[in-house]
């Protein structure tokens, strides 16, 4: 008996459908990290090399794993975190991000991946 692979979600309510939806957070949450590193380095590329100490600290937070997210509203911006930071990514924004300024924060957490990012 062979057996063969769907794309077709299982159903809901189902451990298999629980196991897919954790699945497909996951390929998400790393697609987002993906496009905000390209991000990142499309933004440095445009400003011809020059990178801002904000764009340094962000691109440095998502390299140790951080999975903080962004949202912006009406240009407010806030930090959105559904799951923990690896411990290093969370020493680096206790240490290097919440101790700046308000409107240095706000430079650093505008590189985050945004809650709309797929």
């Amino acid at each position: 008996m062979t057996t063969s692979k769907t794309n077709t979600p299982p159903e809901s309510g189902t451990d298999d459908a629980r196991s897919f939806d954790t699945q497909r957070a996951e390929v998400d949450r790393q697609r987002a990290s993906d496009a905000a590193r390209r991000n990142a380095s499309s933004t440095s590329d445009r400003d011809s090399g020059t990178e801002t100490p904000s764009l340094k600290l962000a691109k440095e937070y998502l390299s140790l794993g951080g999975r903080r997210r962004s949202k912006i509203d009406d240009n407010i911006t806030t930090v959105r975190q559904w799951e923990e930071d690896p411990p290093a990514a969370e020493r680096f924004w206790q240490e290097r991000v919440e101790t700046l300024s308000k409107a240095e924060r706000k430079q650093v957490e505008d590189f985050l991946p945004t809650i709309n990012t797929p």
